[in-house]
């Protein structure tokens, strides 16, 4: 009998060991197939044309990078640190490949994946790490509402909301980041003694000088007086998408990029184009802003390298900035093309996306210069429409009566805009009308190298109210048989004209409620959506970047 109790008792460890063999694998091959999703390209540069001096400038500007990328990793949660620590010092290989996707997530929450955890189960905080974990929206209104005095600090892009005996405070990033602020600033000032351009020598000093007084007007009007560089770099706290409770709370990134002053030269004329693109806007004459700035320098650079919240997931193709509207208001904004990185998402997604997704007789219409056009007019199309607005007699400002929807009607604004404005510039002559066709199939096939991310960012969100509303208007086909979505070229340009009126209203009148439904109705994974992304599953979903300097 006994003999029998301890055989059972074998099976039943047997049973377990193989399950818990299985268990593993079965993480194991997730976690695999997650780091799959990015395809390693060599981020190349030429540097050649660079003095000695100036690399010098550039590792400076390199090893602050590396402490924006610990600023944004405390941003996004509290316990980042302790979960890498923990996998560094594990020795098993479902660590070791948890580890590689955390450095890609910043986190723990897959990004590609509605920020589901792969690590553990507890959900990410809305606020990130900008606000006490348990908060929500009603106890901050609530908290503003008894105290007005707390308005500004607390909507604040630059501060941190914590608890201090019961009571809610704001604090600088200046104080409350200061160790790593400081660090920065030493590497920046430093950087700025071997700049012997004297515009990005300005901009190095007056940026390190933000970081300990928590005020970024003057570089960031520093920023956009840089002239006759080699050298593009922004470091600083600037996209708002992470805060997923309010849009307030900026995070940390950097750029570190070289000059490619040729195509540079190429673009030039564009800038000077701003007010006539607001013109054309299709939203009433009395609601247009031309009150921001008629600076609108466009660069286009080859990327050195990137950290912190532009690093996170997905790549960015390119940024306008600053954000701050008195800056845009007093200056303009500055459009930054990057080149190389552009090519890398050509050749490695947008073109096999396009190839799977696409009408085969459309196919011949999904080009690089279209892709990168629509880039440019992408970010020239934040820089129009409603900043500043009034809303029931009050002043103040599109983001803040928008909240946590702000984020994705404007990346929806800009993408919609970006092809409206792009059919502006054919009739302007600036592109040829061969290239209309190009515009609108290229864009429907970058689509789906949005989406591809999930519905979760802002990005993402964007891009799906316009396919799913474009679908709806007739302007986006799908084909059941063929599972295949095309142009209709005779509904596209009314419904790129329709939709883009009503984003423009939103913005203009500050309505929260009618942003949050449209975003509701049609930034939302639809069918035909769900079915041609199902064709993309072997596709890598975006490229993970091996930066030259690090080697």
């Amino acid at each position: 009998m006994k003999t029998l109790r301890i055989i059972i008792l074998l099976f039943f460890v047997i049973i377990l060991i193989n399950c818990s063999d299985k268990v593993e694998n079965g993480e194991k091959e997730m976690l695999e197939k997650k780091i799959a999703q990015f395809a390693k390209v060599e981020i190349k540069y030429d540097d050649s044309f660079l003095d000695e001096r100036q690399k010098i400038v550039i590792q400076k500007l390199y090893e602050a990078a590396i402490i924006i990328d610990e600023l944004f990793l405390e941003q996004v949660y509290s316990k980042n640190f302790a979960i890498r620590d923990t996998l560094i010092n594990s020795k098993d290989e479902i660590s070791k490949l948890q580890l590689e996707y955390f450095n890609i997530m910043f986190g723990p929450w897959d990004r590609l994946d509605s920020d589901k955890p792969f690590i553990g189960t507890t959900e990410k905080p809305l606020g990130a790490n900008f606000y006490p974990e348990n908060i929500n929206k009603q106890e901050f209104e609530e908290w503003i509402k008894n105290n007005n005095e707390d308005l500004k600090p607390f909507t604040s892009e630059f501060t941190v909301i914590r608890r201090d005996n019961g009571r809610l405070i704001a604090i600088p990033y200046s104080e409350y980041y200061k160790d790593k602020l400081q660090k920065i600033s030493k590497l920046l000032y430093e950087a700025a003694n071997y700049a012997d351009n004297l515009s990005l020598k300005n901009y190095l000093n007056t940026r390190a000088k933000g970081f300990e007084t928590n005020d970024y007007y003057e570089s960031d009007i520093a920023w956009m007086d840089l002239k006759n560089h080699s050298i593009e770099v922004v470091i600083g706290p600037y996209e708002v998408y992470e805060d997923g409770l309010f849009n307030y709370k900026a995070a940390f990134e950097c750029f570190i990029t070289l000059v490619d002053k040729e195509e540079s030269k190429k673009l030039e004329r564009f800038a000077n184009y701003l007010t006539d693109i607001e013109n054309n806007l299709p939203y009433p004459d009395e609601m247009k802003n031309f009150e921001r700035g008629e600076e609108s320098p466009i660069v286009v650079v080859n990327e050195v390298f990137c950290a912190g919240d532009s690093k996170s997931a997905q790549q960015t193709l390119a940024f306008n900035l600053p954000n701050d509207e008195r800056v845009r208001k007093d200056k303009g904004s500055k459009k930054v093309m990057l080149k190389n990185i552009h090519e890398a998402k050509f050749e490695k997604l947008l073109y096999p996306i396009a190839e799977q997704v696409l009408d085969e007789e459309q196919l011949k219409y999904v080009t690089f210069d279209a892709f990168f056009n629509h880039t440019l007019m992408h970010e020239i199309s934040h820089g129009v429409g409603p900043g500043f607005i009034k809303v029931g007699g009050r002043d103040t400002e599109v983001k803040k009566e928008l909240k946590e929807q702000y984020s994705k009607i404007e990346e929806c604004k800009a993408d919609i805009l970006g092809m409206y404005t792009n059919i502006f510039m054919i009739e302007k002559g600036e592109y040829p009308a061969s290239m209309e066709n190009e515009f609108y199939c290229t864009f429907l096939a970058g689509i789906f190298r949005s989406v591809r991310f999930g519905v979760t960012s802002a990005h993402a969100i964007g891009n799906s109210i316009i396919y799913n509303y474009l679908q709806e208007f007739g302007a986006y086909e799908y084909n059941d048989s063929t599972n295949r979505v095309k142009v209709n070229f005779d509904k596209i340009f009314e419904g790129v004209k329709s939709l883009s009126n009503k984003v423009l209203l939103l913005q203009a009148t500050g309505d929260y409620k009618g942003t949050k439904a449209l975003v509701e109705k049609y930034g939302v994974e639809s069918e035909t959506m769900i079915k041609l992304k199902e064709k993309l599953i072997d596709l890598p979903v975006d490229i993970k970047p091996v930066f030259q300097i690090q080697h």
